[in-house]
């Protein structure tokens, strides 16, 4: 019973956590709306209901190009054009807000069961705060969308909506506002709810014809001269529009071959993802069915822009992968895909551009007709392969305390999991080292401290070499050259090494080297610095760059992506150290430990020889490295592990008389 009260109030506590942030980002997202200037927020519903709207202008709805919503969406807002900006800007910030928030609660009701009581209680918290994260939500605030209530009608009539007629009415509203989502009839059909199907259709069909008859003109060019709103607005071949379409004319396709292509691949996904569908809703994951639905309507819409595509999030409620190490693939990848541009998740190459440009058709796509979501059926269902975890080692020293935040894994984590992450990480770290700038008079203040420091403490060597090495070009090319080329090179090769040698190093070695990377962003962040060629007055040579303007100095692309005053700590020696003091621990040949030893001490050298830090940054570099790995030590305990012994030859019975054996943290 004590047990179990301590668990509730756990329980609680992280339900609570999760509701307030629930709330903190519900209030930041309406306060970064609310203190935009009228003129340039909402900026979607200003050219619907504004002023100058379309919505206010005689003749069509369409004649300005702007308006992109059904007639029936027009005929509905036609009587809001009377309403004051102002006021109907609040209102419909907080009446987005509440439908988020309904939103939220229907997907945490229909979760499919069985759900554990941890999932039911923290599942409402959780979808709303993906939500709010998520771009197609943060879009419809920015632009005062009505993307979100279609939505929100499928969800009410799927799950809320008393009787087959009630869930048809909604669909049919639903519909009238955004066509594509009339692919729901097929699945009410084909999953035994005909009438709902059929009062969808009829629905749709009656609303339709009430606009076309209040609005004969806009109907006709929304309908035949569009064809269902195809080209209206923006163009249709931009990055916004995630919908075959679209990326077939982003592919360099036009005319009649990229329609009759468009139209087979759309058949292909409507069969393949309705099937799909239909199958999943039979086995009672009603919820993923919708979301496959939805993601069929996403790909197959002529323009499916950015606002439109919140259906993609909701199939992360699907499970994929037999092992429990495998379950959060999916999920990530959705969220990251669904909260994060392209380009924060895959690499400025130009072979990658295609991915890059359409991740969330892509997502939609795969969604739809290729990941393999499990079955209710499924023993792996509720009960994945579990997790081998290693089991606590006690401290060598009794005094210094272990506070164990997480278990230790001795399996390797899932491969394409691990890239993906790393990739984001990296991007995260990149986005803020380029926003930690203080300002150039800050930087070379800093600088100067800097150099008192090294005079009083007698290091100050760096213009002395320098200087030395650009009199021997042998010596500069090759500073220059170790400089530029193993800064990645050397850490991801040993983090591959290790996750196909040592999977359970690796876990380690990762987690000390991306908290030593951490506190170097809060050292860019607090302390910038000038290096020592951006020091006006010192004469240092940029043997890397060459001569500069330092009061607009250009070092080409990486000018716009990188923080030049980013130097203390020293990321490039403290990358190179870890990766010395990683091979000193893990290497099994002396001569492979004094070959490690020997590229920080190349790097460092670098680093000073080329102008690019300062010997203390060097320090900095070693601080940060070495409060990585004492942040692991703390947090997950030593390195060495101790494997459960079931299996294992020569176990032996500890004091509880639980067989274990302890061995370094890779097994054998």
């Amino acid at each position: 019973m004590r047990g179990s009260g301590t668990t509730d109030t756990r329980m609680g506590a992280a339900r609570a956590a999760l509701w307030l942030v629930a709330a903190v980002l519900a209030i930041r997202q309406a306060a970064a709306v609310l203190r935009q200037p009228p003129g340039e927020r909402l900026t979607d519903l200003e050219t619907w209901i504004g002023a100058g709207g379309v919505l206010h202008v005689k003749g069509s709805l369409y004649d300005a190009d702007k308006f992109t919503g059904t007639p029936f969406a027009g005929l509905v807002l036609k009587p809001l054009t009377r309403s004051a900006e102002q006021s109907l800007g609040v209102a419909w910030t907080f009446g987005t807000l509440l439908l988020v928030v309904g939103i939220g609660l229907l997907v945490a009701r229909a979760l499919p069961g069985p759900v554990s009581r941890r999932s039911g209680l923290l599942a409402a918290p959780i979808a709303i705060c993906l939500l709010m994260l998520s771009l197609p939500v943060r879009n419809s605030f920015y632009l005062g969308q009505t993307s979100i209530i279609p939505v929100l009608l499928v969800l009410l009539g799927a799950f809320a909506a008393r009787g087959e007629r009630s869930c048809g009415v909604l669909i049919g509203i639903g519909a009238a506002l955004q066509p594509t989502v009339l692919l729901f009839a097929p699945l009410f059909w084909f999953t035994g709810r005909r009438r709902a199907a059929v009062t969808s259709a009829g629905t749709f069909a009656a609303l339709s014809v009430l606009a076309w008859a209040a609005l004969p003109g806009d109907s006709w060019t929304y309908w035949v001269h569009h064809v269902a709103g195809a080209g209206l607005g923006a163009r249709p071949d931009s990055l916004a529009n995630q919908s075959l379409h679209g990326a077939l004319l982003r592919s360099g396709l036009q005319g009649p071959l990229e329609i009759a292509l468009f139209l087979a691949l759309a058949a292909a996904v409507c069969f393949f993802g309705l099937r799909r569908a239909v199958r999943h809703a039979q086995d009672g994951q009603l919820l993923l069915a919708v979301a496959l639905t939805g993601c069929v309507a996403v790909a197959v819409s002529p323009t499916a822009w950015q606002h439109q595509l919140l259906w993609v999030l909701l199939a992360v409620v699907g499970r994929v992968g037999k092992r429990a190490s495998d379950r959060m693939l999916w999920p990530v990848l959705i969220v990251l895909a669904m909260t994060l541009p392209g380009k924060m998740l895959l690499p400025n190459m130009a072979v990658l551009y295609p991915v890059r440009d359409n991740v969330l058709l892509i997502a939609a796509v795969a969604a739809a007709c290729a990941v393999p979501f499990l079955p209710r059926t499924s023993p792996y269902f509720r009960s994945p392969v579990p997790t081998q975890y290693a089991l606590p080692v006690p401290a060598r020293w009794r005094q210094v305390p272990l506070l164990p935040f997480w278990r230790r894994v001795i399996s390797r984590p899932n491969l394409l999991l691990e890239l993906l992450v790393i990739r984001v990480g990296y991007s995260v770290y990149s986005h803020i080292r380029a926003a930690a700038t203080g300002g150039v008079t800050a930087a070379e203040e800093h600088g100067r401290q800097i150099v008192a420091a090294e005079q009083a403490l007698g290091i100050d060597i760096e213009h002395w070499i320098n200087h030395a090495v650009v009199k021997v070009k042998w010596a500069e090319a090759f500073f220059n050259f170790y400089y530029t080329s193993f800064h990645f090179v050397v850490p991801l090769s040993i983090l591959g090494v290790l996750y196909v040698r040592r999977p359970a190093d690796y876990r380690w070695a990762r987690a000390s080297l991306a908290f030593a990377t951490l506190l170097a962003l809060l050292g860019f962040w607090l302390y910038p610095l000038a290096p020592p060629r951006l020091m006006p007055g010192m004469e240092f040579i940029d043997t890397v760059h060459g001569p500069q303007d330092l009061a607009n100095p250009d070092y080409g692309a990486m000018t716009a992506v990188t923080n030049q005053y980013a130097a203390m700590p020293s990321l490039h020696f403290g990358w190179s150290l870890w990766c010395g003091l990683i091979v000193l621990v893990l290497a099994p040949k002396l001569w492979m430990k004094a070959l490690g030893l020997l590229h920080p001490l190349f790097t460092v050298c670098a680093i000073v020889a080329t102008a690019n830090h300062w010997v203390l940054d060097a320090a900095g570099g070693a601080a940060v490295v070495g409060a990585g790995f004492g942040l692991a030590y703390v947090l997950a305990g030593r390195r060495q592990l101790r494997l459960p012994g079931s299996g294992l030859p020569h176990a032996r019975e500890d004091v509880a008389g639980q067989a274990e054996t302890t061995v370094p943290a890779t097994p054998k």
